[in-house]
C-alpha cells in the first residue's frame, strides 16, 4: 500500500460510510441499473428545473424551442454520458479527482479540485435556496429576489434546511439514490399535476384554441418581458446540452459511474435528461405562467416555492423542498469527493460535513437563483478542459504513441503541459466570448476540441512520447465474499414488497386523477375546483411516502441477497 492510501486509511470513516473514495471500486460493490436511474431521475427532476423552466419563458423561448430544441440538447447529453463519462469511469472503477491525479500530478489535482469544489458548492447553494423558497411561504418571509436575504428569517429557514442536505449527503451516494428512488417518481408527478391544475387558466387567457396555440399565446410567446432579443432555438438546444457539462463531458461523474456494472448504464442518464429536463421543463414553464396569471403578477417577481405553491397548495411547496433536497445532496456529495486530495488524512464524512456547513452559508445569498443559466453553463465551461485532457490521455494518448501517465512516470507533481492546455482554454473562451464571436451557450465544442489537441502536442513537446514507466491500469480489487451464501428472502418479504407497491401506485394515480378533476372542472367552478385539488393532495402524497419507502426498502433487501449469491 502506498502512501496515499496509507494516509486516506488513517482518515478513513467507519465502514457502512467508506465507498472507496481513494481507490477503485471491487466488483462486490457494484450497483444494478435501479440505483443510476433512480439517482439520475432524483437529481435531475429537481430543483433547478422550476428555475430553469420558468426562465425560458421569461428569455422568450417559442414553443418549437421548447419542444424540439430540447430534445436535440438533452439526446447529446444522453450519449455524452453514454459514450465518454460512464466507459472511462467503468475501465478506471476511480473518481474523477483520483484518476486525475495519475495524470496531472498531484499539485494539477490539489488546484482542480479546490476550483471544482468551491464551484459545485455554490450550486448546492443555489438549490437548498430553492428549497428554502418554499419553506419561508408558511413563515410569512417574502421572496428572495436579490442577490443578498432580505429577511433574517430567511437565514433560520437556510439554516434548517442546509442541515438536512449535509446530513443525506454524508451518508454517501447509495443512500442518496435510495433517497430519490422514493422521491423521484412523486416529484415528476407533482411537476405533470400541476402543469395540468393551471391548464384552464392558460386555456381562458389566451382565449381558447388548441394546446399548441395556448402555449404560444400564454406562455411559450417567442418575446421577452423587456424587449431584448429571444433566447432561440438553438440556444435551447446548446443549453440543454451543456447544463450538465461539468458531469458528463467534464467527467464529475465518473463518482457515480464508477459504481457501474457496465458503461451503458450513462444511457440511465436519461431518465433525468427526459423526465426532468424535456418533459419537467415544460410542465415547470406552464406553472409558471400559470401561477404569474392566478396572482396577478408578472412571472419575473415570483420565486419557486412561490410557483410551486400557487399550483398545487402546500404539496408543490412540499415538492420544491424535495426538489432541492435530491439536487444538493449529490452536488454536495462531489464537493466532498474533490476535497478530499487537499485533505489526504481527513475522511469524506468530514469533508462532506465542513463543505456542507460553508455551503449553507453560501445558500443565504440567493445570488445564484437570479442567474442560474448562465451560471451554470460558466461553471461547465470552466472545467471542461480538465475533462478534454483526460479523455485525450486516457483515449488518443496509446493509439497516437504517446504514453498514458507519463507525468506521473516522470515523478512530476504537475503537468505542466496539462496546467497550460487548461489556461489557453478558459482563455480562448473568455476571447470567443467577449469579442463576441460566439455565445456563451456555444462555446463548449471548440474550447473542447482546443483542449484536445493543445494537450497532446503540449505533452508530446514536453516528453509523452518518451519511454517511461509501464503503463498503470488501475486495478480493481475485490473483497472475499463474507456473507457465504445468500440468506434467503424472509418469509412474506415479496408479499410484502408487491402490496407497498401497488399502494404506492394507486397513491400516485390518485394524485393524477385529482389533478383531471381540475382540468375537467368548468369555468365558474375552477377556483372551487383548484382548491380541492390543494387541500386533497395530502393524503395520497403521505401514503404514497410510506408505501414507497417500504417498497424500496424491500425491494434493495432482495437485490442485496441476490448480489451477494450471485
Amino acid at each position: 500500500m502506498n502512501a496515499t492510501m496509507q494516509a486516506a486509511d488513517a482518515g478513513r470513516e467507519p465502514e457502512f460510510l467508506y465507498e472507496f473514495d481513494r481507490e477503485p471500486i471491487p466488483k462486490s460493490r457494484l450497483l444494478g441499473p435501479g440505483h443510476f436511474a433512480g439517482a439520475y431521475a432524483g437529481e435531475h427532476v429537481a430543483a433547478t428545473e422550476f428555475v430553469i423552466g420558468v426562465t425560458f419563458v421569461n428569455w422568450g423561448a417559442s414553443v418549437q424551442d421548447i419542444f424540439l430544441g430540447l430534445v436535440i440538447g438533452n439526446l447529446l447529453a444522453v450519449l455524452t454520458w453514454t459514450l465518454v463519462c460512464a466507459p472511462i469511469a467503468v475501465e478506471t472503477r476511480l473518481t474523477l479527482y483520483w484518476y486525475l491525479r495519475k495524470i496531472g500530478g498531484p499539485r494539477l489535482t490539489s488546484i482542480y479540485n479546490v476550483i471544482n469544489a468551491f464551484l459545485y458548492s455554490i450550486m448546492a447553494g443555489c438549490m437548498i435556496t430553492v428549497s428554502a423558497s418554499a419553506v419561508r411561504i408558511p413563515f410569512g418571509i417574502p421572496p428572495q429576489l436579490n442577490w443578498y436575504p432580505t429577511d433574517f428569517r430567511f437565514v433560520l429557514v437556510v439554516l434548517g434546511v442546509g442541515a438536512v442536505v449535509v446530513t443525506l449527503a454524508v451518508l454517501g451516494f447509495k443512500k442518496l439514490a435510495t433517497f430519490a428512488s422514493v422521491c423521484s417518481p412523486w416529484m415528476f408527478l407533482m411537476f405533470v399535476v400541476g402543469a395540468i391544475a393551471v391548464l384552464p387558466e392558460l386555456f381562458a387567457s389566451a382565449g381558447g384554441g388548441g394546446f399548441f396555440e395556448m402555449a404560444h399565446q400564454s406562455v411559450w410567446t417567442g418575446q421577452t418581458p423587456d424587449g431584448s432579443e429571444p433566447m432561440g432555438f438553438w440556444k435551447v438546444a446548446a443549453f440543454a446540452w451543456i447544463c450538465n457539462l461539468g458531469m458528463h463531458g467534464a467527467l464529475s461523474d465518473m463518482a457515480l459511474f464508477r459504481f457501474a456494472k457496465k458503461s451503458s448504464y450513462g444511457l440511465y442518464s436519461s431518465f433525468g435528461m427526459f423526465l426532468g429536463h424535456y418533459l419537467a421543463w415544460i410542465c415547470a414553464g406552464l406553472m409558471g405562467a400559470g401561477a404569474a396569471l392566478l396572482m396577478g403578477r408578472s412571472l419575473v417577481q415570483l420565486d419557486a416555492g412561490e410557483v410551486g405553491y400557487q399550483a398545487l397548495g402546500w404539496v408543490g411547496a412540499l415538492a420544491v423542498v424535495i426538489a432541492g433536497w435530491t439536487t444538493s445532496n449529490p452536488t454536495l456529495y462531489r464537493v466532498g469527493l474533490a476535497l478530499q486530495a487537499v485533505t489526504p488524512n481527513w475522511s469524506r464524512a468530514k469533508v462532506t460535513l465542513v463543505a456542507g456547513v460553508a455551503t449553507t452559508a453560501v445558500a443565504c445569498f440567493p445570488f445564484v437563483f437570479t442567474g442560474l443559466l448562465d451560471y451554470v453553463a460558466l461553471y461547465g465551461l470552466l472545467i471542461s478542459p480538465v475533462g478534454a485532457i483526460v479523455v485525450t490521455e486516457h483515449w488518443i494518448f496509446p493509439r497516437t504513441g504517446l504514453n498514458r501517465y507519463w507525468a506521473t512516470g516522470k515523478g512530476l507533481t504537475l503537468n505542466w503541459a496539462a496546467l497550460l492546455t487548461w489556461g489557453l482554454s478558459v482563455g480562448l473562451a473568455v476571447a470567443l466570448e467577449r469579442g463576441g464571436v460566439l455565445h456563451l451557450f456555444y462555446l463548449f465544442l471548440p474550447v473542447y476540441a482546443f483542449a484536445m489537441v493543445a494537450y497532446w502536442v503540449l505533452a508530446r513537446a514536453m516528453g509523452a512520447a518518451e519511454p517511461g514507466s509501464a503503463e498503470e491500469s488501475p486495478a480493481v480489487a475485490d473483497e472475499p465474499d463474507s456473507c457465504g451464501m445468500a440468506p434467503s428472502a424472509e418469509p412474506g418479504s415479496t408479499v410484502s414488497m408487491l402490496l407497498s407497491g401497488g399502494v404506492a401506485a394507486l397513491a400516485l394515480a390518485s394524485c393524477l386523477w385529482l389533478g383531471y378533476c381540475v382540468l375537467e372542472a368548468s369555468p365558474d367552478s375552477y377556483g372551487t375546483a383548484l382548491s380541492s385539488l390543494h387541500s386533497r393532495l395530502t393524503i395520497p402524497t403521505l401514503i404514497y411516502f410510506v408505501a414507497g419507502t417500504v417498497y424500496i426498502t424491500f425491494r434493495d433487501r432482495r437485490k442485496q441477497g441476490a448480489e451477494l449469491g450471485s
